[in-house]
Order: C-alpha cells, then sequence, then structure tokens
C-alpha cells in the first residue's frame, strides 16, 4: 500500500516567551484525508501550536510545512492550503450569513458566487443563509464559520476547540460534518481537550501536555498501549476473588482505579476486575474451573483514551 500524502508535516516545533520555553520540540504529520486530533488540557499548548501553524505567530525553531510549502519561508503558497477557525469564527452579527461569506471572499481569489453557493450547500446552511447571523444557534454560527474557511478550497481545515459551547445534539451533527469532509479528501486537525469527542472523532491524535507531545499515533493503537481489563463473574465471589489474588500474574483492580463505563459495571454486577496477560487467560479459567467455582460471565475491556492520557501525563487533570 502507497504511503498516504502528508499534507501538513510539523517538525522540531519550539516556542520560548520572554526566556521560559512554552512549545518542546513537537513534531507530527497530518496524512491526506485523516481526522487529526491534537488532545492536551487547557492550558497544555494547543492554541499556541496551533497559531504557529497558520503563521499568527513565529516558532523560536523548527519548521511547518503545509502541502510542501514552508510556512515561514512560503507563506503565501502555504497558507493558500489551510482553511482555519481558531477559538470562536469571527463572524459579523448584524450581516446575513450570505453577506459575511461574500465579504470574506472578497479577500481570497477565484472565489465567486458559485463558489459561496457550494460551500453553502456543503454545510448544510441553504434554509437560513439570507437571515441575520444574530439569529444563529452556536451550531449555526460554527458551520457558517467552516464555511468561511472553506471558500478557499483548502487541503487542511484547522479547528480549534470546534466543540466549545455546543448541546449533544451540535456536537453529533458537527462530529458527521467532519467525517463527511474526510471521506471527502479533506484532511482535518481538530484541537480538544474533550478525550470522548477525540476518541469518535479521530483516526490519528497527538497528545499533548504542557507544551510537549508525549504520543502520537492511532487512536485505537494508543488505547491498547494503556492496557486493558478482565472482568470476572463467578458463582462465588469471594473464592474467585481469594484465588485470583493468590496469582502473581494477575492484578485485581479496586472500584476507585479503573475508569471502565458506568454501563458496562453495572450490566455485570459483582464483576471481579483483573489486569492479566491475553495468554493468561485460558490457565486462569481452568483453574477457577478446578476449584469448583463456575465462571458465570468474562468480559475483556479495552481502556479509554482517558486512561492513556492519565498515565502519560502522571494524572494531569483532563475532561
Amino acid at each position: 500500500m502507497a504511503e498516504q500524502e502528508v499534507i501538513l508535516s510539523v517538525q522540531g516545533l519550539k516556542k520560548t516567551i520572554r526566556r521560559k520555553p512554552i512549545i518542546h520540540d513537537v513534531s507530527f504529520d497530518v496524512r491526506k484525508g485523516e481526522i487529526f486530533g491534537f488532545l492536551g488540557p487547557n492550558g497544555s499548548g494547543k492554541t499556541t501550536t496551533i497559531r504557529m501553524l497558520v503563521d499568527l505567530i513565529k516558532p523560536t525553531a523548527g519548521t511547518v510545512k503545509v502541502g510542501g510549502y514552508d510556512v515561514q519561508r512560503q507563506p503565501e503558497q502555504a497558507l493558500r492550503h489551510i482553511g482555519c477557525i481558531v477559538e470562536n469564527p469571527e463572524l459579523y452579527p448584524y450581516l446575513s450569513g450570505w453577506e459575511n461569506l461574500e465579504h470574506f471572499a472578497r479577500m481570497l481569489p477565484d472565489v465567486d458566487q458559485d463558489r459561496i453557493r457550494e460551500v453553502v450547500t456543503i454545510v448544510g446552511m441553504q434554509q437560513r443563509i439570507m437571515d441575520k447571523v444574530r439569529t444563529y444557534s452556536l451550531g449555526m454560527r460554527q458551520r457558517l464559520g467552516i464555511a468561511q474557511a472553506l471558500l478557499g478550497r483548502p487541503k487542511l481545515l484547522i479547528l480549534d476547540e470546534p466543540t466549545n459551547g455546543l448541546d449533544p445534539k451540535g456536537i453529533k451533527e458537527l462530529r458527521e460534518f467532519i467525517r463527511m469532509l474526510a471521506a471527502q479528501g479533506m484532511s482535518l486537525f481538530v484541537s480538544s481537550h474533550l478525550l470522548s469527542e477525540i476518541q469518535l472523532m479521530c483516526d490519528r491524535v497527538a497528545i499533548i501536555s504542557r507544551g510537549r507531545v508525549l504520543a502520537v499515533g492511532g487512536v485505537d493503537e494508543l488505547v491498547s498501549q494503556a492496557g486493558g481489563y478482565v472482568l470476572w463473574q463467578a458463582s462465588d465471589t469471594d473464592k474467585a476473588r481469594a484465588l485470583l489474588a493468590g496469582d502473581p500474574q494477575v492484578e485485581l483492580v479496586s472500584d476507585s482505579d479503573h475508569a471502565i463505563d458506568e454501563t458496562i459495571i453495572s450490566a455485570l454486577p459483582d464483576a471481579i476486575v483483573t489486569v492479566i496477560e491475553a495468554d493468561h487467560i485460558a490457565e486462569v479459567l481452568r483453574r477457577l474451573v478446578e476449584a469448583g467455582i463456575s465462571v458465570t460471565g468474562m468480559q475483556k475491556v479495552s481502556p479509554s483514551l482517558e486512561e492513556l492520557f492519565l498515565k502519560l501525563t502522571e494524572g494531569e487533570g483532563i475532561d
């Protein structure tokens, strides 16, 4: 299989402000047609990094290339490939959605009325585009902001905390919309402090904390690094727990030490939570049966991205 085209390449990015290092040697690539998550708590350096990606601030060291063009040395060519919403979209509330798009289109080469109609259709705002922006919901403003970012036909769309303030329905709609854009071949870079959203939305993720990238990889690949749990239900819970506790290859996990979804736990009442290597499960099962303990249920549970984050950051908070 051919290597996917790299749309955004970030190598050795650093930023020092008043002699204080803010961003430390950040590196990652974003490939064509993928949704790349940039995950970290507020204050971790996400927005500062994004501002360097789009040439709003200059890095102290390192390179950013978009579509093969260096953002510092060839800003005009590089930035032509980027659509971006940093924090909240800048819109004029007293103008209609259409008038807002016309205003921004004047700043871009080769963007005519046909392209405006095209982006309005892409974001699904045909019914409300002639209404004043002040009458829009937050979700609609977000869609209009994305339409604005798409006017110049970018290869890469950068969204900084796009779900901020949206209700669950708005978040779901935005997630589906982002997936649709990726399916059409666009690359999306989505910054967020919401672990659940990154896990549901993204193909790959970079985890950033205190200005350092701690891990980069596929969401499933990173989650698997955090280990997993095996939940046991038995006819005699106390006897089973004692047998499991006596096995040096089995770690019993208390309720306060795991982050397993409540719906899973409630579906398996009195389950014993363990950490165990996959190739040792059959041996444990054999020993339980030989001890006269009926195993009424067993389930492997994958960890969440949250557990990986906590493991990497030694407990630093994130939603």
